[in-house]
């Protein structure tokens, strides 16, 4: 039964693979440190989607921000009778109706915040309880866990469509933030007209304060709205690679995720016996695996387990070499901040294999750089 389920989880994350657009007929690792041929390195590129160091959970949702931007009014004033008195005016109506479309904005915006949520919660709903019918097991494509897999995708889409219209009103609230910077400039090119009263400046000076106090709000309004989209759009990119795995493990009636414990552990001899040593030189060996960080989001998770389980089968005390290879290229800041990036991507890539099971004692962490590369790559040798 065992081994029956191994190749069903390694036959649908093969299936996966090639859904994903990863051409690599098979894989052969090389388990002494040699070179294996041209199609057995995995070469995996840069996508948009969201990598996620433990693929078959669910990650908690973000947390939204709780400010209410409701604007303070306008203070109301008296004519003048000058013209300078009459501009103030049409100044102090321009600005009331800016905040009337703030007070909008601000409604529509804890609408979506509430309705979010809402569907955060009857997501990790449904996930949880799709998770603990797979740990206790159940049968592959059982019809229920199908059922709830697909409400839980429909709710991930209605997610997705507040965050969709909290970017839209963040472009509306940026309009308004340009109104409200040529308001606040025409208050005070207005102190320099001539034919004013006393009173025109004192009403001018009120209105410049809450013009002044309405420019922060909105940056307030901005600021916060901004972190929303981009933490929720994070958490969509995230559960959307969750849940493509999680179909994978519903398929399988299992969850999917520590097998490559299974297969280290199987190792007949100590693990000892390959600790990870002085790494010889990345340029004589071939990496088994080639992480291109070309771009944000590399989903490399799934291909990285597939390689990784290969090579564990075939030797289940072998030693992962991860390898930041850093470009020689732009000025000598450029990099260093390239080089620490390069790092914090093998240290990802590191922490991936362990979350996935992987004994630490059978990984290997080193940086280099190369002039053969564009990009910051990870290469993964195994010996």
């Amino acid at each position: 039964m065992t081994t029956k389920c191994t190749w069903s989880v390694l036959a649908g994350a093969a299936l996966l693979l090639a859904a994903c657009g990863f051409t690599d007929d098979t894989l052969i690792p090389s388990l002494t440190g040699g070179s294996p041929s041209g199609k057995d390195q995995k070469v995996i590129l840069a996508s948009e989607a969201k990598s996620n160091p433990q693929p078959a959970l669910s990650s908690a949702p973000p947390q939204l921000g709780q400010t209410n931007f409701q604007p303070n009014g306008v203070t109301a004033g008296q004519p003048t009778g000058t013209e300078v008195g009459r501009r103030v005016e049409r100044l102090r109506g321009d600005l009331g109706r800016l905040q009337e479309s703030i007070g909008s904005s601000n409604e529509f915006l804890q609408t979506l915040r509430q309705q979010t949520v809402a569907n955060a919660n009857a997501y990790q709903s449904l996930v949880g309880e799709i998770q603990a019918r797979l740990q206790v097991g159940t049968t592959p494509g059982n019809p229920n866990l199908v059922s709830a897999w697909a409400q839980a995708q429909a709710t991930l889409d209605q997610i997705s469509d507040s965050v969709g219209r909290m970017n839209s009103l963040s472009n509306s609230v940026a309009d308004s933030s340009s109104l409200a910077a040529f308001i606040l400039e025409s208050v005070r090119a207005t102190y320099g007209l001539t034919g004013a009263i006393d009173e025109d400046h004192l009403q001018l000076s009120t209105l410049e304060d809450e013009v002044n106090r309405t420019v922060v709000l909105i940056d307030r309004l901005l600021n916060e709205l901004s972190k929303d989209v981009s933490r929720q759009t994070n958490y969509v990119g995230r559960e959307r690679s969750n849940l493509t795995v999680l179909s994978l493990a519903v398929k399988n009636g299992e969850l999917f995720g520590t097998s490559l414990a299974n297969r280290a552990f199987a190792s007949a001899g100590p693990a000892s016996a390959r600790a990870p040593g002085s790494v010889s030189n990345p340029a004589n060996r071939r990496p088994l695996v080639v992480i291109r960080f070309n771009r944000p989001n590399v989903p490399y998770q799934e291909p990285l387990f597939t390689a990784a389980t290969e090579a564990l089968n075939r030797r289940p005390g072998a030693v992962f070499d991860i390898v930041s290879i850093v470009p020689q290229q732009g000025t000598p800041a450029q990099v260093a901040l390239s080089a620490n990036q390069s790092r914090r991507n093998a240290e990802q890539v590191m922490q991936t294999l362990i979350q996935m099971g992987l004994p630490s004692d059978q990984l290997s962490l080193s940086s280099t750089s190369s002039a053969k590369v564009g990009s910051n790559e990870v290469h993964i040798f195994v010996r």
